[in-house]
């Protein structure tokens, strides 16, 4: 028998850890393929002084912490370059989930990222060097000239923003000023705004698994996710699914999050780096048991069959295509076998309908089980204040019976 340990690296969340957690002590011995004998466990990793040279015990480790505190980011890169432990995700790309090397990547793969521009600082950074640096090398610029490049109403965000925290949609000067003001030593980005647009598709990946879901940016979280299917045709619902896929085989990323505006049949990628994608109960609801069942078909694929992590990228390969003359779909077309390549698609397929046939099953009754309403009732009670309790309750218990039925065992 031979024992895999998962670490979970984690933050203030507790809803999608615990269901985990339990799944995992629900799969029980898996039996590979050449009939060896398998079992997963959990711990919640800890942050303490690590000697470079300490071996850990992990196979695998889910990161939700690094992306801000760095002190167990430099532990999962000693890690993964010492010890070959897998990582979702990769700590040596959070650069680039700073939004802006990820729209310069896609831009460079001929993705109809819109129109982008990077401003320099509005309030001076807290460093001794700044005055001088500023008056040799700062050129005064035109604000309302760039805006009026772009377009109005256009998006100003941060370059390294998540949540939509710091996001302002600018209709005229006036605004454009009042959030260039505000936004103070904040590095932002002006990007045009795609207006008219038909669907916005959110789509979580994990591994190679996405699931695209209708999404309501307006409304409160827990109405954000609207519960919908057929929303887009075969041919623009792949086209997601293989912006989603590229994205994340291009960087690395097993746990990512991409959001896509549709138009006239054109997908607009606006935001496809997420270092900590959400995957809340109280947000995902009728979508959570999918998300929890990815999540541990993943992870056993990758410790079960010893995947190796791939800390080098290929971009070579992806800019080979990108500098072809072929046209937007044959280009997208190679793009998807890159990046199927990368997840090990076949295999990865192939394992979860034989040595976890019976996972989506085993969701499913936990999911019907008192435990997983125990979950969510006090997921619900520890989100909202007490007055709107029963009322949340009942909402996401309507929105998992809606599950139950669609998935019935």
């Amino acid at each position: 028998m031979t024992e895999h340990l998962v670490g979970l690296l984690l933050g203030t969340e507790q809803d999608w850890p615990r269901a985990y957690e339990t799944l995992v002590a629900r799969l029980g011995t898996v039996t590979d393929r050449n009939g060896g004998g398998h079992r997963l466990r959990t711990v919640r990793v800890t942050i303490e002084p690590f000697s470079l040279r300490d071996r850990p015990s992990h196979d695998l480790v889910i990161d939700r912490l690094a992306y801000w505190y760095y002190h167990p980011r430099e532990w999962l890169k000693k890690i993964a370059l010492m010890d070959d432990v897998y990582l979702l995700n990769s700590p040596f790309t959070f650069q680039s989930m700073e939004k802006h090397a990820a729209y310069c990547a896609m831009m460079r793969l001929g993705l109809h990222v819109p129109e982008t521009v990077l401003v320099p600082y509005k309030n001076p950074v807290d460093h001794a060097k700044w005055a001088y640096t500023a008056e040799q090398y700062n050129r005064p610029f035109d604000l309302d000239a760039v805006a009026e490049r772009l377009g109005y109403p256009l998006f100003m965000k941060p370059y390294d923003g998540g949540a939509w925290v710091g996001v302002s949609r600018i209709a005229n000067s006036a605004q454009l000023h009042a959030a260039y003001d505000e936004s103070g030593e904040r590095l932002m980005h002006l990007q045009q705004s795609v207006e008219g647009y038909d669907v916005f598709a959110r789509s979580l990946s994990i591994g190679p698994e996405t699931m695209v879901m209708k999404f309501r940016p307006s409304l409160p979280m827990h109405e954000r996710y609207e519960v919908a299917h057929g929303f887009l045709t075969d041919a623009v619902g792949d086209e997601v699914v293989t912006i989603s896929r590229l994205v994340n085989a291009f960087f690395r990323w097993e746990f990512n999050s991409c959001e896509c505006l549709i138009r006239d049949g054109v997908v607009y990628p606006i935001d496809y780096a997420n270092a900590c994608p959400d995957v809340a109960l109280t947000s995902l609801h009728y979508y959570f048991p999918w998300a929890m069942t990815a999540l541990l078909r993943w992870t056993a694929f990758c410790v079960i069959t010893g995947r190796r992590a791939r800390l080098d990228m290929d971009t070579a390969n992806y800019f080979a295509v990108a500098d072809t003359t072929a046209d937007y779909g044959e280009k997208l077309r190679r793009y998807r076998e890159l990046a199927d390549g990368y997840f090990d698609i076949d295999e990865y397929r192939e394992f979860c309908d034989t040595t976890l046939r019976h996972v989506p099953e085993l969701v499913a009754e936990w999911v019907h089980s008192p435990g997983f309403d125990e979950l969510l009732v006090s997921t619900v009670r520890s989100t909202y204040p007490a007055h709107e309790h029963d009322r949340f309750i009942g909402h996401f218990r309507g929105l998992l019976d809606l599950w139950r039925n669609d998935n019935a065992l």
